[in-house]
């Protein structure tokens, strides 16, 4: 129970409400202010910092007790920076679109930082937290669960100028609709057109126009083509990277397709059991490969050339992927991995440099989190 406030105790020693509200306020428009701040290409616009999400698993009916959680995300970091894209794969089930939705807020994170401009969004609420939803949009997986069937082309198109009118005055919505139907590749007379009048193909070019609405630095694109043909890939794949370039966007690439995530990315993070295991450029991750995990998902993408099939290691893991409610202790990929040992199974290897490669100016040098990180080759030359 509080202490009552003595008699005699000063007036100006009192708690003024309205000066913590004008304190509030100038923080909230600190904050405002940074996130509208331009960034430099090359600096880092998204920083994440130990990123946690628990579902917690829950038994009984009236009265609900928590006997464990399932660990979805359970301590990433990584950075992206501006005008770059950083593309992360992984098996289904390992955390990749639970960090996307962490990213937009979508779910609250049960524990770590993500930094936007130097801003903790996981803290920020009102104007600021607004300001940041503008700025990080995203194209979402299913081209057609993701169009409301009531509504025109040009409803979901314009939808957010409704929240955020000073993007778009009301007089200027339906020119710029067109206007962004027109740089997507498709008609501007499609405008009062429904969803199920296109192919899935144009419903991801409708949903990209959607997320281009609000003038956004980052776009969080959540497997944006795997519900596609593979011509139609394409097609979406080279319309993200002019895009990218006419708009000097930032994209976080969520991907199971091994070869698109190559030809669109510039860094790649590999994630296994709700962590990331390596990351570095295309170049180190797709020719110089470290953690087993790695390897073995490379082993696995076809390979046109006869040739280089023939000479290719097939590396084939044992055994299931362990429940992100109960993960291995130690190394969680070591119930897997053929080099395991006793040491994986006590200590949590961190993602780090290898000390073997510290000092070795060559791709094999960067990050992976593994005790016994090698290279190897997994498709050798003809």
């Amino acid at each position: 129970m509080a202490e009552p406030i003595k008699k005699d105790e000063p007036a100006d020693a009192m708690p003024n409400v309205s000066d913590v509200e004008v304190v509030d306020a100038r923080s909230e428009e600190e904050a405002v202010a940074a996130i509208e701040a331009p960034v430099e290409r090359g600096e880092p616009i998204l920083q994440v910092r130990n990123l946690v999400k628990h579902f917690p698993l829950t038994q009984g009916i009236l009265f609900k007790r928590q006997i464990g959680a399932v660990k979805a995300v359970d301590g990433v970091s990584f950075d992206l920076y501006q005008g770059e894209t950083l593309g992360i794969v992984g098996e289904s089930g390992c955390g990749k679109s639970t960090v996307a939705k962490l990213l937009m807020h979508l779910e609250q994170a049960t524990a770590g930082e993500i930094f936007y401009k130097g801003q903790d969004i996981t803290k920020l609420s009102g104007r600021a937290q607004k300001a940041v939803r503008r700025n990080i949009q995203m194209v979402f997986q299913d081209p057609y669960t993701s169009l409301n069937p009531r509504m025109t082309v040009g409803d979901i198109i314009g939808e957010p100028f409704d929240i955020h009118p000073e993007v778009a005055p009301k007089g200027d919505r339906r020119r710029k609709v067109q206007e962004l139907l027109d740089v997507v590749g498709l008609n501007p007379e499609y405008i009062n057109r429904y969803p199920h009048q296109f192919s899935g193909g144009q419903r991801q070019r409708i949903g990209i126009a959607r997320g281009l609405a609000l003038n956004p630095e980052i776009i969080i694109c959540d497997e944006p083509v795997s519900a596609l043909d593979v011509s139609v890939q394409a097609q979406v794949i080279n319309l993200m990277e002019r895009l990218q370039d006419e708009f000097n966007l930032s994209y976080l690439f969520i991907a199971h397709d091994l070869s698109i995530v190559r030809h669109i990315s510039d860094r790649v993070g590999v994630m296994y059991l709700g962590r990331i295991v390596e990351i570095g450029s295309d170049e180190q991750i797709y020719d110089h490969p470290t953690h087993p995990y790695t390897q073995a998902l490379l082993s696995a993408v076809p390979v046109p050339d006869p040739d280089a099939r023939e000479h290719r290691e097939r590396i084939i893991l044992t055994g299931d992927v362990p429940s992100p409610a109960n993960p291995p202790s130690g190394c969680r990929f070591r119930t897997r991995c053929w080099k395991a040992q006793d040491k994986c199974a006590t200590e949590v290897p961190l993602l780090a440099i290898p000390e073997r490669f510290k000092d070795a100016d060559t791709p094999v040098a960067h990050e992976s989190a593994c005790h016994f990180a090698e290279e190897k080759d997994v498709v050798h030359a003809a």
